[in-house]
């Protein structure tokens, strides 16, 4: 069986909880490690595409907001603001390792239309045939409420199929998934998932933080479109970057879902 070590072109999705504090500022301690560990890994040979979230709560911050608005042109407004600071940043930092980056906005309609799919596929080749780093977010300043991806994971997941990617890797605000509730003293990490079964979704979670849209029922739904690719998905947490490196030297942490398609 091929291991993470050996996997090549990899999708990372980071998410609100693992890029921004509670009160939307970014982590940068935090970002700039993670985007050190990215630069790093695609110096070690590997093409990485890079899924954020992080815009709506970042551009929350910037704009003297203490919540998220709850209507959506604030939520678009914000998004609008939060990906110019996350793009600023990204572009930076990856410059600090001599890589080059790019920004995707996508929306779902990109999935659904097969001209625009044809399209946003080549951009993805050429990209990575050039050397650059993908960023890919969702286009939340144009994007349709209830049509468009609820959230980034499913998005990691689409975006790893069109890339053909070897895996797909969340980063989140726990270890992996649990046989029960993660704060519970006897919960146990499980490794290894063959196949999401509806007992196992109904079984987790589905709210995330306060600032971010996706729990766990999210990252297994994603795990399963990944899985119609045939891509392996990682959920792994997200809060030492460092993690990323213990995975592809072949260490077992997190939970790996298996991506061959049933």
């Amino acid at each position: 069986m091929e291991t993470s070590s050996e996997k090549k072109r990899v999708v990372i999705k980071a998410g609100t909880s693992t890029l921004a504090y509670q009160n939307g500022c970014l982590n940068l301690r935090r970002v700039e490690k993670l985007l050190r560990v990215l630069s790093d890994l695609k110096n070690s040979g590997k093409e990485i595409v890079f899924v954020t979230s992080g815009a709506v709560a970042v551009g929350m911050s910037k704009a003297g907001l203490a919540e998220k608005p709850s209507d959506m042109p604030g939520r678009q407004a914000c998004a609008a603001i939060g990906q110019a600071e996350l793009m600023n940043l990204y572009d930076r930092e990856f410059a600090k390792y001599n890589h080059k980056s790019a920004q995707i906005l996508m929306t779902r309609d990109v999935i659904s239309n097969p001209e625009r799919k044809a399209n946003i596929t080549n951009t993805f080749r050429k990209l990575l045939d050039m050397g650059v780093i993908p960023v890919v977010n969702a286009n939340d300043c144009v994007s349709i409420e209830n049509l468009d991806f609820d959230e980034n994971d499913t998005l990691s997941a689409i975006v790893a199929g069109i890339c053909g990617a070897d895996l797909l890797v969340i980063l989140t605000d726990v270890d992996g998934l649990f046989d029960r509730d993660p704060r519970l003293p006897d919960a146990k990490l499980i490794p290894l998932v063959t196949r999401i079964t509806a007992d196992m979704l109904a079984s987790v979670g589905d709210k995330g933080s306060s600032l971010s849209s996706g729990g766990m029922l999210a990252k297994l739904e994603a795990a399963r479109i990944a899985s119609e690719y045939n891509v392996d998905t990682i959920i792994l947490k997200g809060d030492s970057p460092d993690n990323l490196y213990s995975l592809f030297e072949g260490e077992n942490i997190g939970t790996l879902f298996k991506g061959e398609k049933l």
